[in-house]
């Protein structure tokens, strides 16, 4: 039971070390990546995941790994916001093509968004256009939040196909079908996918947002790793959205999104207007009431308590401030420009009781009931609340299959934030979950590999976690500390164990069984003593006196564990020797019966001693 609580004590403290690590809340573990040691250690490890360029297998609409160093396909914009001050209007956010701040993989590059607090917008054209028909849609690439993120995304948009997109104008209004990605400002942390759908009688496209999923998503944009995104939207009108190739949010498009696609059958007559007879107070006052006669209205809700008197040494004259005396002018000040010079103003010390005018405290006043107003009854005449009628809606439609949106024809980034090293990398478009989980191996699937093999270990964690917070080093001393003492607990040896260990050490000397002729020789001893009755009285006086006072220096409680100590060793031993040494002390006794009284008792206590 000590141990498995041991255990679990470890692993609380290896979780609580983890969970200051993950937390957004505290900085995460920053690794020297520009010491050499570190570059040749992740340059050993990258070279064993051998990285190619990923190839798509079967049909894409786009994809994109930036691995060439180039950015041949994609246009920066040069538009300007509208509504915007323009120093801030220009989409002047600078993008690079670089690897990983960590956890590289040779060969592998993304893009980077560089700049902070300033608009970003570069797009690039799709192979064809994707036809919104019998097909599911899939989009995926990856994010890594490499300093973290402040305010701001890591969305995409699909760009409609329509006769007028310029990628070079393109910014924050031109028309999309489909926004997608990671979006955080505050601690509102965001998965965004929203699609416009057309209205088929007005024409006017309207923003639907999928609910907001379920799952906490502060980490994937705390954590500083490389992460998966995918939407797949299928022709059953259905979509998921899943990071890391896990979902985390899945729905109808006509039940699961903010407004609905389907517009109510029915609207508010717009026309119509309240009677002006219509009474909706639900209560009114009861006009029969009278008020009291004793209800004094004039009684202040509060008043002064005359029980408190004025303390002693209150200063009825003296300010609660005065000019500092030791003040002086600026040598600066300009009276012209700064008005006239006065010095600041401090506590007046003379005030340690109280200066200025003394006024008692407020209580509340007893007798005080406030304005009297008649008790409400029900309105008799009460018709509820008004609300116009109800009308067929005009604009009313049913789409039963909205997955047919406006196609699309290029993707772009349109973004601003106030963090910057935002990376993207390895864009696919394509109708084929199979081709998407490839191209997905391909790449992110050889970071993630990397990312694992360079992770530090427990111990790693451990002392780094220290480093930052020395009080863990208690934690780590007493979680050393718990096991030893446990061990020891278990495996010490027991102060009753080593008094019969002593007992089995001398248990040869008491069992050593004795021959009839050693007893008959020590019985002609004891008969040769009795020719000295005075020595033998004295020596008799001697031994009582030693016994009785070892009795009562507590030799019973000795005798009885060696007596308890013989017969274990008797039992473990041979038993004819019992038998034989028992036969030999009582013929000893009755040979030697005829002897005065002083012999037997000798000898009677020295056999129960031994």
């Amino acid at each position: 039971m000590h141990v498995h609580g041991f255990w679990l004590w470890l692993g609380l403290l290896l979780i609580s070390v983890n969970a200051e690590h993950m937390d957004d809340s505290v900085e995460m573990e920053d690794f020297d990546e520009n010491s050499e040691e570190a570059k040749v250690n992740e340059g050993e490890l990258s070279s064993e995941f051998k990285y190619k360029t990923p190839h798509p297998k079967g049909e894409v609409y786009f994809t994109e790994t930036f691995d060439s160093g180039r950015l041949a396909r994609w246009i920066l914009s040069k538009a300007k916001k509208d509504d915007t001050d323009a120093e801030i209007s220009i989409y002047d956010g600078r993008w690079e093509i670089e690897e990983l701040k960590e956890n590289q993989v040779s060969g592998d590059r993304g893009l980077v968004l560089k700049s902070r607090a300033k608009h970003h917008a570069i797009s690039a054209i799709l192979s064809k256009p994707f036809i919104f028909a019998d097909k599911p849609l899939i989009i995926q690439y990856e994010v890594n939040f490499q300093d973290g993120i402040d305010c701001g995304g890591a969305y995409i948009k699909l760009l409609a196909d329509t006769d007028d997109l310029n990628l070079e104008n393109f910014y924050d209004k031109t028309s999309y079908t489909i926004m997608f990605g990671p979006d955080k400002c505050g601690e509102d942390y965001k998965l965004h996918f929203i699609f416009r759908h057309k209205h088929p009688k007005t024409g006017v496209f309207e923003e639907k947002h999928a609910k907001p999923p379920d799952v906490d998503l502060k980490k994937f944009f705390t954590d500083r790793k490389t992460h998966l995104y995918t939407l797949v939207m299928n022709p059953d009108d259905t979509f998921e959205l899943l990071i890391d190739q896990i979902v985390v949010n899945k729905g109808s498009l006509l039940e699961d999104v903010v407004p609905p696609v389907n517009p109510p059958k029915e609207i508010e007559d717009p026309n119509d207007k309240k009677p002006d007879d219509w009474d909706e107070r639900a209560k009114i006052p009861d006009l029969s009431a009278v008020k009291p006669e004793d209800w004094d209205e004039s009684e202040p809700a509060q008043i002064e308590d005359s029980s408190v008197v004025k303390p002693d040494g209150w200063l009825d004259n003296e300010p609660k401030f005065i000019p500092n005396p030791s003040a002086e002018k600026p040598v600066d000040w300009n009276e012209d420009m700064d008005g006239e010079w006065e010095a600041p103003h401090v506590p007046n010390p003379a005030c340690q009781v109280g200066c200025g005018e003394w006024k008692p405290p407020m209580i509340d006043n007893p007798k005080y009931k406030g304005v009297w107003r008649p008790p409400m009854i029900d309105n008799p005449n009460y018709q509820g609340i008004w609300s116009p009628r109800k009308i067929p809606n005009p604009d009313y439609f049913e789409d039963d299959h909205p997955f047919l949106l406006t196609s699309f024809r290029a993707l772009g980034l349109e973004l601003w934030s106030m963090t910057s090293d935002i990376y993207f990398d390895n864009f696919i478009i394509c109708s084929e979950k199979e081709v998407a989980d490839q191209w997905a191996a391909d790449g992110w699937g050889i970071k993630i590999m990397v990312a694992n093999a360079n992770e530090p270990g427990i111990l790693k964690q451990l002392l780094a976690a220290a480093g930052e917070r020395p009080w863990l080093w208690l934690i780590y001393l007493l979680t050393a500390a718990l096991p030893v003492a446990l061990i020891t607990s278990f495996c010490w040896p027991r102060k009753v164990k080593k008094k019969y260990e002593e007992a089995d050490y001398k248990k040869t000397d008491i069992c050593k069984p004795q021959t009839k002729g050693a007893l008959e020789q020590e019985v002609k001893e004891e008969k040769g003593a009795l020719e000295k009755p005075i020595a033998l009285e004295e020596e008799k006086k001697q031994t009582d006196g030693e016994i009785l006072e070892k009795e009562k220096e507590g030799e019973p409680e000795e005798k009885s564990e060696e007596e308890i100590e013989i017969i274990e060793g008797q039992e473990e031993g041979s038993k004819s020797n019992k038998s034989g040494s028992e036969d030999e002390m009582k013929e000893a006794d009755e040979s030697t019966g005829s002897g005065d009284g002083p012999v037997k008792s000798v000898r009677k206590r020295r056999v129960r001693k031994e």
